[in-house]
């Protein structure tokens, strides 16, 4: 018996196919590393791309022998540049709007905090970096919205995990088209005082945030425009 899967494309993939979603049909029962053999067969301009590809179904990183069901849903993107139950207030945003961040730290303020350390991330004009434009005019961001959500969660939890006095956590991720000067990213982190991990749990946040949120930029310069893809390839274990 034979399946039709339909499959969520980001970034450089969303590009090689020309659209967002593709179908592959493939024999049942079937796992990912399967279904990653029947799209490269039905799709040639994304074969050169898969081997260094991730892969997600329901919301999860997933591993080549991961099992794919009818009605799964199935995302396939490059390397990526909980529950509600949370101890402290959070607030976790994709959005292509300016954070408040007036109102970001107003939630995260309590009676026992003392301190809250920010790290916001901005864009810049200039890269200087090989394989990219020499001057940035803007950059794109692009988001498995409903994904990246869920991992800024997981993020909190690892956050609580290793710094177990922070008291209150906010990552913002924007999207869309992004002008020099604006903001990209957020991560705020509250806590009683300044060295209650505040300021370790805000830098790993960010670096967290690199790694498993499925997030990607395009830097657009004059004459090219570059997907930026990074090196951590999430597994299974962060999920």
């Amino acid at each position: 018996m034979t399946m039709e899967v339909e499959i969520r494309l980001f970034a450089t993939l969303k590009d090689r196919a020309g659209r967002d979603r593709i179908q592959v049909t493939v024999r049942e029962p079937t796992t990912v590393q399967t279904l990653l053999q029947a799209t490269a067969a039905a799709w040639p301009s994304l074969a050169a791309a898969l081997p260094t590809s991730l892969v997600a179904v329901n919301k999860a990183f997933a591993g080549g022998d991961t099992p794919i069901r009818p009605g799964d849903e199935v995302a396939l993107f490059p390397p990526v540049s909980g529950g509600n139950d949370f101890p402290y207030p959070v607030y976790f945003a994709v959005t292509a709007e300016q954070p408040d961040l007036r109102a970001i730290h107003a939630h995260l303020t309590q009676p026992d905090v003392g301190a809250i350390v920010t790290f916001t991330g901005a864009v810049r004009g200039e890269t200087q970096r090989e394989g990219r434009p020499a001057a940035t005019l803007y950059l794109e961001y692009e988001a498995y919205q409903e994904m990246a959500e869920a991992k800024m969660a997981r993020i909190a939890w690892e956050v609580w995990e290793r710094w177990p006095l922070v008291k209150g956590i906010a990552i913002v991720q924007r999207v869309g088209k992004l002008e020099i000067g604006e903001l990209t990213t957020l991560v705020a982190c509250a806590a009683a005082h300044r060295d209650h991990g505040a300021f370790e749990a805000a830098h790993y946040g960010i670096d967290r945030l690199k790694e498993i949120v499925p997030v990607w930029k395009k830097e657009v310069g004059h004459d090219q425009s570059t997907w930026v893809e990074g090196h951590y390839r999430p597994t299974e274990a962060d999920n």
